[in-house]
């Protein structure tokens, strides 16, 4: 796997790929050290990015800036991912710009309600953040949930902020802020 670094208006945030596709992401909020070290493991070099990697990296920083993007297309490299995780991330990944859902709602498009908590895993276990993304996935009650990604919690809220979600907030009161 090849890998980059690459400033954008949320942050530094990491890249790495392989022939097949993009293969993982790093969203910001580790110094730049530990940011190469997360990218370094399993034997990963830093590379220069394709064309098609370089789309990607543009599209990220576009996302940043608030600008609504779409990452369905995206190859993406999922070598190695267990099965379920795979078939929850190809549901995940119909899940658009400002739409979010439950973690019991993915378990029930999985076949299971009682799969919440693999959902849960499986989310948090997701090697490319944002492409796939978990961040659109809250609580039973729309709070955050859980979020792996630097900065928790607040990470998650920060990005569905930048896609005019309100978390948290009562039904009916999103568009007043409060």
């Amino acid at each position: 796997m090849e890998t980059t670094i690459f400033s954008t208006a949320l942050g530094e945030f990491g890249i790495g790929w392989t022939g097949m596709g993009i293969a993982r992401v790093h969203l910001p909020g580790l110094e730049r050290d530990e940011l190469e070290r997360e990218l370094g493991r399993a034997g990963a070099q830093p590379g220069e990015p394709t064309r098609a990697v370089a789309a990607v990296i543009d599209r990220i920083e576009d996302y940043a800036e608030g600008e609504r993007v779409d990452f369905s297309g995206v190859r993406l490299d999922l070598t190695g991912i267990p099965d379920f995780h795979r078939r929850a991330y190809a549901l995940l990944a119909q899940v658009g710009w400002g739409e979010t859902l439950t973690y019991g709602e993915l378990a029930r498009r999985l076949g299971d309600v009682g799969l919440a908590r693999a959902v849960g895993q499986a989310m948090g276990a997701n090697p490319i953040p944002l492409l796939l993304p978990c961040h659109r996935v809250l609580a039973s009650d729309g709070k955050p949930g859980g979020f792996s990604a630097p900065g928790g919690k607040l990470s998650k809220v920060r990005m569905l902020a930048l896609e005019g979600v309100s978390v948290g907030a009562p039904a009916g009161q999103l568009s007043f802020g409060f």
